[in-house]
């Protein structure tokens, strides 16, 4: 895939992460399958692995930029992010021995089940007739993190073994957790950031079988150090300028566009190569 074509993909990769803390995971996985195409079915393994690398970037950034003030919300939270390091390792441990075929139908099955719990399942689009906040800092109640901890040992395998980063587990749970949409994305990029860096670690350490790896250079261990770096190219700026202006979304609106977004990733994903 040409460099300005994944540049300009970078682009849309900071607008899901600053609005919604996607990372680029859901973004990046089927652009990656395209741009490898050579690789054959070891281009799933490397999407998956670049797509923690630039999601590593992305969320680590996001989160540099965002106010002290509301990274407070995950004061309490340090078994959860524990959990999620640990579940990532494993994830990213297991997806470099599974067959590709069966990871990218996993990818795609994942995604239409999670479409079809926020479309039908009160909590995400409509309101929650009981719901529930978890405390958060600035409330007089201790605060014990925006999920509950036991959740992030299968949220990080999950979400390292797709490539998906966790956004699209957490913020779900946050919204159902009475959350508003407009917090529950600015705190995915902490968690992704939590999940992606032992999914980058055990990856770049892997390597790829397929004898079409031979002309691709820039592969270093499972990663494809081209790809992510000019979808980060595009994606950084734009983070900056999202995050020192964030627009103004209606929480519902902010939701269907959520939704949306993952309807349009799976069509990508489908007729990736």
């Amino acid at each position: 895939m040409d460099f300005m074509a994944l540049l300009g993909i970078g682009l849309l990769t900071g607008v899901t992460t600053a609005l919604f803390g996607f990372g680029g995971g859901f973004v990046a996985v089927p652009v990656v399958v395209w741009a490898n195409a050579a690789l054959g079915p070891d281009a799933m393994r490397v999407a998956v692995a670049t797509s923690a690398l630039v999601m590593l970037v992305n969320a680590g950034f996001a989160t540099a930029v965002t106010p002290r003030r509301t990274l407070a919300a995950l004061r309490g939270g340090g078994p959860l992010l524990a959990l999620l390091a640990a579940g990532a390792a494993a994830g990213a441990f297991a997806v470099r021995y599974a067959p590709a075929g069966p990871v990218r139908w996993a990818f795609l099955g994942y995604l239409a089940l999670t479409i079809a719990d926020l479309a039908l399942r009160p909590g995400f689009l409509r309101p929650n007739p009981h719901p529930r906040p978890r405390p958060l800092a600035n409330t007089a109640t201790p605060a014990r993190g925006p999920l509950p901890a036991a959740l992030g040992l299968p949220i990080g395998a999950v979400a390292a073994f797709l490539g998906v980063g966790g956004s699209v587990l957490t913020v779900p749970a946050m919204r159902r957790a009475g959350h508003p949409m407009r917090l529950a994305t600015v705190l995915a990029n902490p968690l992704t950031l939590v999940v992606t860096l032992p999914a980058t670690a055990v990856s770049l350490g892997g390597t790829v079988d397929s004898a079409a790896a031979q002309a691709h250079a820039q592969l270093v261990g499972l990663v494809d150090l081209r790809a992510a770096g000019a979808l980060l190219l595009g994606a950084l700026p734009v983070i900056a300028l999202l995050r020192r202006r964030p627009p103004r979304i209606h929480d519902r609106v902010h939701a269907w566009a959520y939704l949306a977004l993952l309807c349009v990733m799976t069509a990508a994903m489908a007729f990736a190569g």
